[in-house]
């Protein structure tokens, strides 16, 4: 039995399919139809609601969300929203209604959820801050300048509201011909693993919910991984920062904007706030897919994954991880524990960058990261790492090689970019053409330099 409480009530799911997704249990199951459903994917943002842990207010995409997830934690639909405030409409749905914020109204619930989940936030609400927390959200009435003037009227109106204590957290679910599977604990884990190799593994559950949702696969067997302890624990040393690999994007989000501030850019554009508050480190690794986000830069951090089974711990550095397409170096019956990402050093320079057709919720059609280490005007060290240039993420050794031991200078930079078409291989497919990912590979070495050097970008207008 999966419990959580819904609306301020406890509620609990049985003989439910765990991988029903929470939009489809609220709609059809308890005809709580203000949630919408547009596009099943995390794009829209009109399935989003409120998922309370820990005293947190986070706004998720319900269409990707299984119900498992839901388990020992609070959730709040838009039918919930005047409960919790007394039985008046909540500071957003006020300014929203008083604005003009809703035009046809598809979209509303779910501008509502992903605004609701900021106010109630402690965040410092900026300009910037709004339209971050609305990326995850489209109206195809095109009216974002009323939504935006109610999120910006309803800054600092926070609902009194303590966030109730859920039921207990159940750690096996059987229903419609499934098992789900929600360890606590490491050893459970890497035990429950070496019994189910064949089981799906669900942490964040962005990827995966789309099997369930556009696939509709059902798997026999699921393992929840976010409620393992050892897999949400956050480190920090003098020299290393080691996360979880069940810690979410939003978790790690103020750690690594402090240390790799351009690493943290880069996480503000995958997918949505809805998305980073589901998705995990660990998943966007263990997917092992050419174009993840976070392989590049990880890579070329020289970050080192822990791995654990029943036969013990062993550690490997990320860039031996990704052997091939969607292969990876686990053995049957591992898991990723954690990741360790060494700090920065005196000299060391990081940047990285993700080249994609559309700023906000999109697949990256390349992402370059790098790491160098200049002494006065000389190149003493260079990593370079690219998504998308090759069947798994990878080093681009002779790029580097162009650059160790010589003068720092846009012409090294432009030379070293050259160098990509030794490196990689890219193939075309819908994003991009091979062509255009080594132009753009080698592109970025020039924008890296012109970005080190603080080169102010000029735009000449010539009249044809």
């Amino acid at each position: 039995m999966i419990r959580f409480i819904l609306n301020s009530e406890e509620h609990a799911a049985e003989n439910v399919s765990p991988t029903t997704t929470m939009l489809e249990y609220v709609r059809s199951h308890l005809r709580l139809t203000g949630t919408k459903e547009g596009c099943a994917e995390g794009d829209c943002g009109a399935c989003t609601v409120v998922r309370v842990t820990d005293g947190r207010f986070e706004a998720v995409n319900a269409c990707l969300m299984q119900i498992g997830q839901a388990d020992g934690t609070e959730i709040i639909t838009v039918e919930g929203l005047e409960e919790i405030n007394g039985g008046e409409l909540v500071p957003i749905q006020e300014a929203m209604a008083r604005g003009n914020g809703t035009q046809c109204g598809f979209c509303t619930p779910g501008f509502i959820g992903a605004l609701f989940a900021l106010e109630q936030s402690d965040e410092k609400i900026s300009e910037e801050i709004i339209h971050d927390a609305l990326a995850g959200n489209l109206c195809r009435c095109t009216g974002y300048r009323p939504i935006v003037d109610a999120a910006r009227d309803a800054c600092g109106k926070i609902v009194d509201y303590t966030p109730q204590m859920p039921p207990g957290r159940t750690k096996e679910h059987h229903a419609a011909g499934q098992v789900f599977h929600a360890p606590d604990k490491l050893a459970e884990l890497t035990a429950l693993r070496a019994a189910h190799p064949e089981a799906m593994l669900l942490s964040g559950g962005t990827d995966l919910g789309l099997l369930v949702s556009k696939e509709r696969q059902r798997p026999d067997v699921v393992i929840h991984t976010a409620h393992v302890a050892e897999l949400q624990e956050i480190v920090e040393t003098e020299d290393t920062i080691t996360f979880g690999a069940a810690v979410s994007y939003s978790r790690a989000l103020p750690y690594i904007d402090r240390l790799y501030p351009s690493f943290a850019e880069m996480i503000r554009r995958i997918g949505s706030r809805q998305i980073r508050n589901l998705g995990t480190l660990g998943g966007n690794i263990g997917n092992a897919s050419p174009i993840g986000d976070t392989p590049p830069c990880l890579i070329v951090l020289e970050a080192v994954l822990s791995l654990a089974s029943q036969d013990g711990e062993r550690e490997i550095p990320i860039k031996d991880f990704f052997l091939d397409y969607r292969k990876t170096d686990l053995l049957p019956g591992e898991v990723i524990k954690s990741i360790c990402i060494p700090k920065l050093s005196d000299g060391q320079s990081f940047r990285t960058y993700k080249v994609s057709k559309r700023y906000d919720q999109d697949i990256s059609a390349v992402i370059g990261a790098f790491c160098l280490t200049i002494d006065g005007d000389i190149v003493t060290d260079a990593r370079i790492g690219f998504g998308g240039m090759a069947a798994t993420p990878k080093r681009g050794a002779a790029m580097e090689g162009a650059l160790i031991g010589e003068c720092w200078s846009e012409e090294t930079a432009a030379a070293a970019g050259v160098m990509a078409r030794q490196d990689y291989a890219p193939i075309s497919d819908h994003r991009a053409s091979s062509y255009y990912r080594l132009r753009v590979a080698g592109n970025l070495m020039t924008r890296l330099y012109r970005d080190l050097e603080n080169v102010e970008e000029t735009l000449e207008v010539v009249k044809l």
